[in-house]
């Protein structure tokens, strides 16, 4: 799964790097070492712009801020926002949530790297099988080995508020969803001297990593049949990740820093292998 992912890129260095076209500064959001389900981040998307000298049928490619808890647009009220962070990769073309948006908004959310949270293996066993919902232990922070950015599959949706006017500023919710895949049983490309050596060790999900050739492809909004968009599925090759423990400050969502992102010595007690 994806509960918690670093986020700290500036957006000038985001334009770039994604070729984005369209971006409002005003928008900006400070770093963020500590993202966690409802905060505001930054995607990047194609569709066209809405302004009167805009190409009506052109995708801009876009830098926005969303937020992180996605709420499809039939929904009545907002609430269950904070259960939307996640979607399968395996179920994301047929669940009403998210069939629609994965057919015709998708977008890609830029990270460090992401949090999980290490146990033993007979307490996930049991949260494999849906008997147990798994405690957090030793955070680990999983980052791309070459220091690139963490390119991760989402999907956006807009809700409008019955509620408010039309013409309210809060009127419409623009909101994103990770989505998700089995997690790489492979070496990882950097590993702990002790610890977890794939990423399965770490958790049986994580977060579907898109590497840079599949970039445009991912964005593009003319592709819209649920058959051909699930080719773009499949996990990255192995190797390229790296994974360490960091500090247990990470599990409080009101810490944030760059220090959050250190790594530790070793696991801190209370870890199981």
């Amino acid at each position: 799964m994806c509960g918690r992912y670093s986020a700290s890129r500036r957006p000038e260095d985001l334009t770039g790097l994604f070729q984005i076209e369209k971006w409002e500064p005003k928008e900006a959001l400070d770093p963020d070492w500590n993202v966690a389900p409802t905060k505001e981040v930054y995607a990047v998307l194609e569709r066209p712009l809405k302004e009167e000298d805009a190409d009506p049928d052109r995708p801009v490619r876009q830098l926005r801020v969303l937020k992180w808890g996605l709420v499809p647009s039939w929904s009545k009220t907002p609430e269950g926002a904070a259960r939307m962070i996640n979607a399968r990769a395996e179920t994301v073309h047929d669940k009403p949530s998210f069939r629609r948006a994965f057919a015709q908004r998708r977008c890609i959310l830029p990270a460090d790297g992401y949090y999980e949270w290490v146990t033993g293996a007979a307490e996930r066993q049991l949260e494999e099988q849906g008997r147990k919902k798994r405690p957090r232990k030793q955070p680990y922070f999983v980052t791309p080995a070459d220091g690139s950015v963490f390119a991760m599959a989402g999907l956006y949706e807009f809700w409008r508020d019955p509620t408010l006017p039309p013409d309210h500023p809060q009127a419409w919710w623009a909101t994103c969803s990770v989505i998700t895949t089995e997690a790489d049983k492979d070496p990882l490309g950097v590993a702990p001297d002790e610890g977890p050596h794939s990423l399965a060790d770490i958790h049986p999900r994580m977060p579907l990593m898109l590497t840079p050739d599949r970039w445009d492809a991912w964005l593009d909004p003319s592709r819209t049949d649920p058959e051909d968009l699930r080719s773009l599925l499949s996990p990255p090759p192995a190797g390229l990740m790296r994974a360490y423990p960091v500090a247990t400050a990470v599990s409080n969502v009101r810490n944030n820093g760059p220090e959050l992102l250190e790594e530790i010595a070793a696991p801190e007690e209370g870890t199981l292998f």
